[in-house]
């Protein structure tokens, strides 16, 4: 634009800006000021070239200030004045803004100034007197530690409910005139009409006025008269800290301050070219300051190029290492804010499956070696002190069990008070009980659901999650469908009849073969399983004993032979999605037992992100960088399973140049790597083999251990690659600091 108009002008150039972005305030003016701070900002930073500014001067046939006449010490009482009104300045060049400006110019000992932002003005009147004072309020101070404490807001309740917060920067009365309370009446007058006026100009209202008071000239006893609260002072970076005033405008003003404006998943548009992984992955993460995001992409990046290190080792350095403990202290940062960016990323992914998996699951992270670390509970028994974390979370799965990401999770820490105390609990309601979490989680998943209408969305749940508020919340929702494995002890019943007892009735539809992963000492194994299946009329339980029973489809599988000494397999399966063919009860048990990749995943994040050793003093810091890892584990599980989904994809796809050379050579002992690169699964198959693969014949894929075991070593061999081949020059890595 610039370019094309070389002698617009920054205001014109400023205007146009705004009407092609709808940069516009509340009340219908567009946002020049704004534009023009960001503009000189880029021009300041060499981004764009402004064109040079105008002299302007709208002040060549002003008429000189009349200054006033000092006039005698004048003493009188509050009735003796008359009635006092207030006179808004409404126009720059009107009579009132004249004396306005000639008054602070004589009496105010910080002058006339320049108000920043939006500005109301009013001059003071006397009936018997004349003029008196004068007022100002303008937009309210960007922050401030006191008075952001005494509100209690949010970064992004400050930022979304600033302009509802106003600063009175300038209240003059005359000198000379002594008169007992006409200070605090005047500012009565003032505050009674100043939301109405700024409402009626800025088309917002505010809510809350705040003052400074210096007290090396004032003690702040008018302010304190008219009912301002003192809550703290100024960081005193321009001189001596000055007093900080709040005086509410409402008996609501908390609640409007704190309220931060809920930004729901799928508004926020990620990047189009990220930079790397973790840009993709936190691009719309809801960080105020960049610098934030920045030290996420940061911390990200180290904690996958050094899995298994504590945060020392992974950041490399002390100052990185100072910079990630800040991050993690940080009140602005927690584990939903960096999740939620990862699952706007994993929605993406979704919606190019046409069923997605969602198993979630409940996993213990032990901290009893750090009983020190503040906010832990109890995870066991009444009898066991162990400490820790409890996590539930939900993990998306393709159908042939990739992982695509993060959809929920929930981190909490029991209550000492509770412990031994589980009858007691039994009698609660269950929002108040832990069982909560599957409902919460399957809500989320619903939410998802709606933005991936053409994927068809499954949660599953293990013997803990059958719940009967659960089905009940299964079959009301119109979007994802429920897949429940049910437990004997629930003692269940359908028609009259135990659920099990039921279901044994009927006869087989078919056999199925089963691969049984490996459980404690019990080897893998492949089970033969008959399959019966049958719509069901799930009775309500006795505490339900009024609501309708519940129409469902049950799938029953149970093992014809088993080996000695082992369990057979015998799993009953209720489910919202119709097993109307054998066909459809098979893909069901097929669904399920992708739920083992849940627990994949959590051995991935204790065993290969080692999250259990973090010692970060504060249960809460735990927590965010509990979501950093989450993410970093996904990466390595999805890693692992893209080798096998499209095994012949070439490698860059997920390693850079420099990864699949230093990857070759390490391997191959040859200096020279070579021409073309390896496809993914051979890359993958060398890096598995670097961290303890053996790819023999029987071992198939490399899983998630051997993975990460082996990303771990080729850090080490990039960074030497890089060092030996490009001496001088800082890795890739520093970009991203």
């Amino acid at each position: 634009m610039v370019k094309a108009e070389p002698d617009i002008s920054r205001r014109q150039l400023s205007r146009r800006i705004c009407t092609l972005n709808h940069w516009y305030s509340a009340n219908g003016k567009p946002k020049e000021a704004n534009c023009r701070k960001a503009l000189l900002e880029l021009d300041r930073r060499g981004v764009i070239n402004l064109p040079p500014a105008l002299q302007v001067n709208n002040f060549k046939n002003r008429q000189p200030l009349r200054l006033l006449k000092d006039q005698p010490l004048t003493e009188a009482t509050l009735s003796e004045l008359g009635r006092i009104t207030l006179e808004p300045v409404r126009s720059r060049y009107s009579k009132a803004a004249k004396t306005y400006r000639e008054l602070l110019e004589k009496y105010h000992y910080l002058g006339p100034g320049r108000l920043c932002g939006a500005q109301v003005r009013y001059i003071v009147e006397s009936e018997t007197y004349g003029v008196i004072g004068a007022l100002a309020f303008s937009s309210g101070t960007w922050a401030l530690k006191a008075r952001d404490q005494y509100i209690g807001w949010d970064e992004h309740a400050r930022r979304a409910n600033l302009d509802k917060v106003v600063l009175n920067a300038r209240f003059l009365l005359l000198p000379h005139l002594k008169v007992a309370n006409l200070a605090s009446h005047v500012l009565a007058l003032a505050l009674s009409r100043l939301p109405q006026d700024w409402q009626e100009r800025y088309k917002t209202k505010p809510v809350l006025v705040e003052t400074f008071v210096d007290p090396r000239r004032h003690t702040g006893v008018s302010y304190r008269a008219a009912n301002f609260s003192l809550v703290g002072h100024t960081s005193g970076r321009r001189g001596e800290a000055k007093a900080i005033y709040l005086y509410p405008l409402g008996a609501d003003w908390q609640e409007v301050l704190c309220r931060a404006p809920v930004a729901e998943l799928g508004e926020r548009t990620p990047v189009e070219d990220p930079a790397h992984w973790a840009e993709a992955e936190f691009s719309t993460v809801r960080l105020c300051d960049p610098r934030l995001k920045r030290r996420l992409y940061a911390i990200a990046l180290d904690f996958f190029d050094n899995c298994a290190k504590n945060v020392p080792e992974a950041c490399g350095s002390r100052a990185k290492t100072i910079a990630a403990y800040r991050f993690f202290q940080n009140k602005e940062v927690g584990m939903d804010v960096i999740l939620d960016a990862h699952t706007e990323a994993t929605t993406e992914r979704l919606k190019k499956q046409r069923v997605v998996l969602a198993p979630q699951d409940t996993t213990i992270l032990d901290y009893s070696t750090h009983p020190m670390t503040e906010g832990l509970g109890p995870i066991n028994g009444a009898e066991d002190h162990a400490l820790g974390l409890i996590l539930h979370d939900t993990v998306a799965f393709s159908e042939d069990g990739t992982p695509l990401g993060v959809l929920d999770a929930q981190c909490w820490a029991r209550d000492p008070e509770d412990r031994g105390k589980s009858r007691r609990r039994k009698q609660l309601p269950l929002e108040q009980k832990e069982s909560a979490k599957w409902l919460r989680s399957l809500n989320k998943v619903a939410a998802i659901q709606k933005l991936c209408p053409e994927t068809t969305l499954v949660s599953i749940g293990d013997r803990e999650a059958d719940i009967y508020e659960l089905f009940k919340a299964a079959t009301a929702l119109s979007g994802p469908q429920l897949l429940v494995r049910v437990g004997k002890g629930r003692n269940r019943r359908v028609e009259q009849k135990q659920l099990f007892s039921h279901m044994a009735s009927f006869e087989e539809a078919g056999t199925l073969k089963l691969n049984i992963p490996r459980s404690g000492s019990s080897k893998a194994r492949e089970a033969t399983v008959e399959i019966r299946f049958a719509p069901v009329s799930l009775e309500p339980p006795k505490q339900e004993s009024g609501s309708e029973p519940l129409k469902l489809w049950a799938v029953y599988l149970t093992e014809t032979k088993t080996p000695d000494g082992i369990t057979p397999v015998e799993w009953m399966l209720l489910t919202t999605v119709p097993a109307e063919s054998f066909k459809a009860a098979q893909k069901i048990v097929e669904w399920y037992s992708v739920r083992w990749g849940i627990e994949v995943y959590h051995r991935t994040l204790k065993s290969g992100c080692r999250i259990k050793t973090r010692q970060l003093g504060k249960a809460e810091n735990l927590e965010t960088c509990l979501g950093i890892d989450m993410v970093v584990a996904w990466r390595i599980f999805h890693l692992t399973m893209l080798g096998r989904e499209t095994p012949d994809l070439p490698c860059t796809v997920f390693f850079d140049e420099n990864e699949w050379k230093a990857l070759c050579v390490y391997v191959s002992k040859n200096p020279d790597p070579p021409d073309k690169p390896p496809t993914l699964k051979e890359a993958i198959f060398m890096v598995a083999g670097i961290g303890g693969f053996m790819g023999r014949k029987g071992d198939g894929f490399p899983g998630t251990e051997t993975m990460w075991r082996g990303l771990q070593r080729l850090e080490t061999a990039a960074e030497m690659y890089w060092i030996v081949n490009k001496p001088g020059i800082p890795p890739p890595k520093s970009e991203y600091p």
